[in-house]
């Protein structure tokens, strides 16, 4: 149990059995391509296909109770982000989330209009944007320092201007694990009579989320990144469904935010997303016993992910101090935590990346390789992005004797 007080640690026991056992055969570290989801999650898809598969919706029972079950999903994710219900679609990915929004707003930009996109993206939060160029559209570019691997909010002024009508930026890259002031940007971009799309993904599964307090426009992140099943979940401010165009059938676009998810949200999965909301309960009970009953699951998760966030710290300092004392590494992002998400890319020099996950499979190690469809990142980088970098990353349920087991395996590999 974890000590009383505001320094009680994360019980990792606690944590670790709150997923299938099959879960820790493997010292795994590929985290940001996929995390791990807890039993709680797939009870509830579980539940939902073996209890009630059927089309929600209709009078008979087993079918309110799938609606039910679906409503409750999309709820309950609204109120972990601090989003209202209305604010919030589950979609089937991120990468088309951005694809259906961007089809949506294309209405509202006229010829000579300017979005600036990043060089640091991942490409869901930028090809999209970049092919309405076709349209009329004026791009610009926000590069990103390739020696630090984070973009210079400085640099965005002179991007800005009294036609930029959208900024898209990452709060947090998902190869050089660097953390933007998202808020701060967020503020810049909205001086200039801007709206912003964040890219959350690689920052959901690491900090607890209050989107209203971000102040941003529209806000995704990938919920199989985040403990749960393969979904993504896009937060709008309720304007922008409202003016956005319908890219769904003609006489649903009414219907928010159907309107903008064609072939509206997988049934089982979203009636699954409650058991991500069951594992943040189950860890909050846990450590704050005390009674709390004038938190909502936001303020229940941001305790959480307090519990989770110095755990992070110091598993990922254990990688830093391996990856900064080789002198044959080269690490791309900040070589601090202070600044950054354990998410941990690199290259070897003399060494092809994709050499490297191989190698450490064979010692009960997963770690992967590319260019994380961050291809112009890669160039930008100077590196060839097929070949890519080896990238370690890491959540809270991972422990310090894995991450010994990683740099081992890379040392074997690499000597």
């Amino acid at each position: 149990m974890a000590a009383d007080g505001p320094g009680r640690a994360l019980d990792l026991d606690f944590v670790r059995r709150r997923f299938p056992d099959a879960a820790w055969r493997w010292a795994f570290f590929d985290n940001a391509g996929g995390s791990f989801v807890p039993q709680s999650v797939i009870d509830r898809v579980t539940a939902y296909m073996t209890e009630n598969q059927v089309q929600p919706g209709s009078p008979a029972a087993p079918s309110q109770l799938a609606a039910e079950r679906m409503v409750a999903g999309e709820c309950l994710m609204a109120e972990m982000i601090g989003a209202d219900a209305d604010e919030v679609m589950i979609g089937p990915s991120t990468t088309a989330n951005v694809f259906f929004l961007s089809r949506a707003l294309k209405p509202l930009f006229g010829t000579g209009d300017e979005i600036v996109v990043t060089s640091l993206d991942h490409e869901a939060n930028n090809g999209a944007w970049r092919r309405l160029a076709n349209d009329g559209i004026v791009i610009r570019e926000w590069t990103v320092d390739p020696e630090t691997g984070v973009l210079d909010p400085a640099a965005l002024d002179a991007l800005l201007s009294d036609r930029t009508r959208l900024v898209c930026f990452p709060h947090c890259s998902n190869v050089t694990g660097a953390i933007h002031d998202a808020k701060a940007i967020v503020t810049k971009a909205h001086a200039a009579g801007a709206l912003t799309c964040v890219d959350g993904v690689a920052y959901a599964p690491h900090r607890a989320l209050d989107v209203k307090a971000l102040g941003a426009d529209i806000y995704l992140f990938s919920l199989y990144k985040t403990f749960g099943p393969h979904l993504g979940l896009m937060y709008a401010k309720r304007p922008i469904f409202e003016r956005a165009s319908g890219v769904n059938h003609f006489f649903l676009d009414g219907k928010i935010p159907l309107k903008l998810n064609p072939g509206g949200p997988n049934h089982e999965l979203t009636a699954g997303l409650v058991g991500i909301a069951d594992y943040i309960d189950a860890v909050h009970a846990h450590h704050f016993p005390e009674a709390q009953t004038n938190l909502d699951l936001n303020g229940r998760a941001a305790k959480v992910f307090s519990l989770f966030h110095p755990h992070e710290v110091a598993i990922g300092r254990r990688f830093l101090d391996w990856a900064n004392g080789r002198d044959d590494i080269r690490l791309i992002g900040p070589a601090i935590m202070d600044v950054r998400a354990p998410t941990f890319s690199f290259v070897v020099k003399g060494r092809k990346s994709s050499d490297l996950p191989a190698k450490v499979a064979a010692d009960g190690v997963a770690i992967s390789n590319g260019s994380f469809y961050a291809w112009r990142l890669m160039q930008a980088l100077e590196l060839d992005p097929s070949d890519g970098v080896v990238r370690a990353s890491m959540l809270h349920y991972n422990t310090l004797e894995e991450v010994d087991r990683l740099t081992a395996a890379l040392d074997k590999a690499l000597d």
